[in-house]
């Protein structure tokens, strides 16, 4: 039997860990903001500058085993090709409205899903760009507010397709903003583009653990 005394320590002690818990989530959200180094302009945007923002930057706890596995990937000179197996670097844009309650999304032709504008580099060190262009080709778009540090990292899992095999995406992320009101412009690469509130994306998403990520930095954010 457990005394009165010996369950309200243990209470007591299980109390403090999860308010020590909160309080370094809540320290971590409050920094994602300014998490890494701005890349300021960005024509000066490349691979040294890549590495150094990744060594600043400060990785939610998903995050966290993905920085040194960029790092590595980035030591190898054709980290931005394509065809380097088994993965390679992306760049894509988490793009949200003014009250930053909706997300703009595009349904992948190929890969029959939601997901944000991105696409590859395809031998373009300066990633920033790398994502600004996807941002514009694929929705139109060219009027954006964007945050020139990296807003998220993930790496995952491409399948295979007939002339390609499966191989990983090392996708960094980063924030735009823009008017809902802005005439949007489908590329040959989407089925559809669309405004999703934030409280739909869940099930918009099939559940997509690193875009609900984002959008809960956002919402971190407001």
């Amino acid at each position: 039997m457990f005394s009165i005394s010996h369950i309200y320590c243990r209470t007591q002690y299980f109390s403090a860990t999860l308010t020590t818990t909160l309080r370094r989530r809540d320290e971590w959200y409050k920094s994602v903001s300014g998490s890494g180094v701005s890349f300021g302009q960005t024509k000066n945007v490349n691979r040294q500058t890549l590495i150094s923002a990744l060594l600043a930057y400060s990785p939610s706890p998903d995050e966290h085993p993905f920085v040194a596995r960029f790092l590595d990937l980035l030591q190898h000179p054709d980290a931005y090709q394509r065809t380097h197996l088994p993965g390679h670097l992306t760049g894509s844009v988490w793009i949200v409205d003014p009250s930053r309650k909706f997300v703009l999304l595009t349904h992948h032709a190929k890969l029959n899903r939601w997901l944000q504008p991105g696409g590859h580099a395809d031998g373009d060190e300066n990633i920033l760009n790398v994502a600004l262009r996807e941002a514009e080709e694929e929705t139109g778009l060219r009027n954006f507010t964007h945050h020139a540090s990296v807003f998220d990292v993930d790496i995952h899992t491409i399948p295979a397709r007939k002339d390609f095999p499966e191989h990983l995406h090392y996708d960094v992320r980063f924030l735009l903003e823009t008017d809902r009101d802005n005439s949007l412009h489908l590329s040959d690469e989407s089925h559809a583009l669309a405004w999703v509130a934030v409280e739909e994306l869940a099930a918009k998403t099939e559940n997509n653990v690193s875009m609900l990520r984002m959008a809960d930095k956002v919402k971190r954010l407001l």
